[in-house]
């Protein structure tokens, strides 16, 4: 599963929001993307962030920190992550 992610950095709390869905429940199939905000308090220094993020998106879909893949957007703040 491929989602959108936009990151918030150097927030006071961490949290994963979902701020979009797929239209009629059919995802990627459709082309359609499922949107998440996901705050973190590290600084986007040193992929700390990524890292930061990535370790909340593994929390949130409970699942191992190694089954989330960080596709695009490396130095942006809007990235595209890829869940197995």
């Amino acid at each position: 599963m491929r989602i959108i992610v936009k990151v918030k950095t150097c927030s006071q709390e961490e949290k994963v929001e979902r701020i979009s869905q797929p239209s009629l429940g059919f995802g990627d199939a459709r082309g359609d993307k499922v949107i998440y905000k996901v705050s973190v308090k590290e600084a986007p220094v040193d992929g700390k962030a990524n890292k930061a993020v990535t370790q909340a998106l593994a929390m949130y879909f409970d699942v191992q920190v190694s089954r989330i893949h960080l596709i695009s957007g490396h130095t942006f703040k809007q990235k595209v992550f890829e869940i197995d």
